[in-house]
């Protein structure tokens, strides 16, 4: 995402990173902290949420990751922040991107930035891609370890904003991506 866009999406004041991606191994302690973050997400929207998935690293046993909880939540529309934003800044979190081209995509910040916060409209594709990747990872360690090498590859190097550290990260996360959609053509049915 270029500096222009990634401007037009923030929400509230941009903070560069200028430094190294550090990764931390795998702490079995994750899965437990999604759930505690999990049950205030449940407790600001009640039925309000229709989805609650743990997605990203930290969702994948034996993958080193960057020590931030992705959770993605689908709601009836991401793009009525009024529904659920307030509710979830009572609980500790904070919007900080807003991107209305990308799926109405929402993105708050956790507690203490313990997390990063996907928030989509129930129905939306991208929850099912970012389930898929995260099984596929889970039951293909080739492919877990081919993502790890690219991700302390590209860690090591300094970045003005985590995003472009994401962005480099595209071609794998694609083809890795192909082969999971490929193995699994109908989308993955999220839970609460």
């Amino acid at each position: 995402m270029d500096d222009e866009r990634l401007k037009a999406v923030t929400v509230g004041e941009r903070q560069p990173h200028n430094a190294t991606i550090d990764l931390a191994p795998y702490d079995p302690a994750w899965p437990a902290q999604y759930a505690r973050l999990a049950n205030k997400i449940i407790e600001a929207l009640g039925e309000g949420v229709l989805c609650l998935e743990h997605v990203g690293s930290t969702s994948v046993p034996g993958l080193s990751a960057k020590p931030i909880i992705d959770i993605v939540l689908a709601v009836a529309a991401s793009a009525a922040e009024a529904a659920y934003v307030p509710a979830l800044e009572l609980h500790g979190f904070t919007l900080r991107i807003r991107e209305p081209d990308w799926y109405e995509h929402r993105m708050l910040k956790g507690p203490d930035g313990s997390a990063n916060l996907h928030v989509f409209s129930a129905g939306c594709a991208e929850i099912g891609r970012m389930i898929a990747f995260r099984d596929w990872l889970r039951a293909h360690p080739e492919d877990r370890e081919r993502y790890e090498a690219t991700k302390r590859a590209l860690g090591q190097r300094v970045w003005r904003h985590v995003q472009d550290y994401a962005d480099a990260k595209s071609d794998v996360v694609g083809a890795i991506m192909a082969r999971a959609l490929a193995a699994s053509p109908s989308t993955p049915g999220p839970t609460v």
